[in-house]
């Protein structure tokens, strides 16, 4: 199928996801235009469409960025969250905000982002040129329970006493009560790192032949790397400081997307974004509707669904290597 007719489809997708995500929640939105136009109009704008807005872009990003790390580390396992970029992340906005005391927006978005490049700067670090799948989940694992370790020192050590609640509710990943303020903020970061990382999507396809083919075809592997590596930690940053951490989209969507495009890394970025877009707008539409009278997080909603495919792909894996 072709990257053209593919992002169409998904675009179609999209587009359906979207309206629902507009129209469905608490409040009928239908119901209401009748009897008041511009309550139903403000609800929209100040409520809904942030809301949507916000987790579409980051499950573009998301899903761009894992689409880019797999290709890059030429690993079907790679994804911000099992890499560490997302705990990595988390961590620099929690640092920012309980430990400097900025806990605005824009400075949640700014330790993400340099949380999350730190994070793949020290994966890169320890994995090593050339390191193997098993080194480099390994290096995930370990970067992310050194996130996981931190946050929680840095709940034990909060001044005040409701900070846990709020971080653990913050973690736990969502899109509710969002508005323009976190887009303004979240917005360019998610759209400038998904930016940088679709300019390298030539590479990649080089890339999958080996760094030494990739760069006698004229590309510079090296500045390719880092360019990976800043665009998934803006873009994942940008999507962790304003929602929190939503786990498996990174990792799910380019295994759905690149069986599509012939298994080639670079067309399946473009294509990965769109249905991680369209998986995330899913997902918060799921979430509103209530459990046993309470709301699931969205990232539990994405965990439910990640972990039994990781789980399968793990095991898939391991058949196809005995």
């Amino acid at each position: 199928m072709s990257v053209l007719r593919l992002c169409l489809i998904l675009g179609g997708v999209l587009i359906a996801v979207s309206a629902a995500s507009l129209l469905v929640g608490d409040v009928p939105i239908l119901r209401l235009m009748d009897s008041d136009p511009g309550l139903a109009r403000m609800l929209i704008v100040e409520l809904r469409l942030p809301r949507l807005v916000l987790a579409a872009t980051a499950g573009a990003a998301l899903g761009l960025s894992g689409a880019a790390l797999q290709g890059l580390l030429r690993n079907p396992l790679a994804s911000p969250d099992i890499l560490g970029t997302s705990a990595g992340a988390a961590l620099g906005a929690v640092m920012t905000a309980y430990f400097l005391g900025l806990s605005g927006t824009l400075a949640m978005a700014g330790g993400g982002i340099a949380g999350a490049l730190l994070a793949l700067v020290l994966l890169l670090a320890l994995a090593g040129r050339g390191a193997s799948s098993a080194t480099l989940i390994l290096a995930g694992v370990a970067i992310s329970a050194l996130g996981g370790a931190m946050m929680n020192l840095a709940l034990a050590l909060a001044p005040s006493p409701f900070a846990f609640y709020d971080i653990m509710f913050w973690l736990l990943g969502s899109f509710a009560d969002r508005n323009l303020d976190h887009v303004r903020v979240g917005l360019p970061a998610m759209v400038i790192g998904s930016a940088l990382l679709l300019t390298a999507a030539r590479g990649l396809d080089a890339l999958a032949l080996g760094e030494d083919v990739a760069a006698t075809l004229g590309h510079d592997v090296r500045t390719m790397r880092w360019r990976i590596v800043g665009g998934s930690a803006i873009a994942v940053g940008g999507a962790v400081a304003v929602a929190g951490i939503i786990g498996f989209v990174g990792l799910i969507v380019p295994h759905l997307v690149r069986p599509l495009v012939r298994n080639r890394p670079g067309p399946a970025l473009l294509p990965s974004a769109v249905a991680g877009a369209a998986l995330l707008v899913a997902a918060d539409i799921i979430m509103r509707f209530p459990l046993n009278g309470k709301t699931l997080p969205i990232g539990v909603v994405t965990a439910i669904l990640g972990a039994p495919f990781f789980l399968w792909l793990i095991l898939s894996r391991r058949g196809t290597q005995a």
